[in-house]
């Protein structure tokens, strides 16, 4: 077994949508970046690929690739999935927290978890999201932006 921690942060700014966990969140804000900037995905990604001792979500997706502008991050986690299948592994669990001052993550982390098992082809049961606050400490707690940090594990493929 082998595990990876990953951690993502993107601004908030008006005029884009909000994707958290590929799910989309109704906010007065979005985060901003060259995908569609689903701050949890992201992490999830790096910390799966930190997993199989692979490199960095920016080194298979970088940001100046224009292929990758608003992508969906969902196809960003699928194909992560795909790179660690290919190192033969296979995903056991996943546990995150996203730190964010507003809006409440809560009432939608188990329609997160779905769309984030259904994506991975592992149970929800697996994966755990966790909400919390920055206590109006920093540039999340001014509502600036958002953090995600996510760990996995990962075993070696039984097939």
């Amino acid at each position: 077994m082998r595990i990876g921690f990953g951690y993502d942060v993107h601004r908030l700014v008006e005029g884009r949508k909000l994707i958290i966990g590929g799910v989309q969140i109704e906010h007065t804000h979005g985060l901003l970046g060259h995908s569609d900037a689903d701050v949890l995905i992201h992490a999830i990604c790096d910390a799966l690929l930190g997993a199989a001792g692979l490199r960095d979500i920016g080194h298979y997706f970088p940001d100046n690739d224009e292929r990758f502008k608003d992508a969906d991050s969902k196809v960003l986690l699928a194909r992560t999935v795909d790179l660690v299948r290919n190192r033969g592994y296979e995903v056991v669990n996943i546990d995150s927290t996203v730190c964010a001052e507003e809006p409440k993550i809560n009432p939608h982390i188990d329609a997160m978890k779905n769309v984030l098992a259904k994506v991975m082809n592992i149970p929800s049961a697996d994966i755990g999201i966790k909400a919390t606050t920055n206590e109006q400490i920093g540039f999340v707690g001014r509502k600036e932006g958002i953090t995600a940090y996510a760990v996995a594990l990962i075993k070696k493929s039984e097939h």
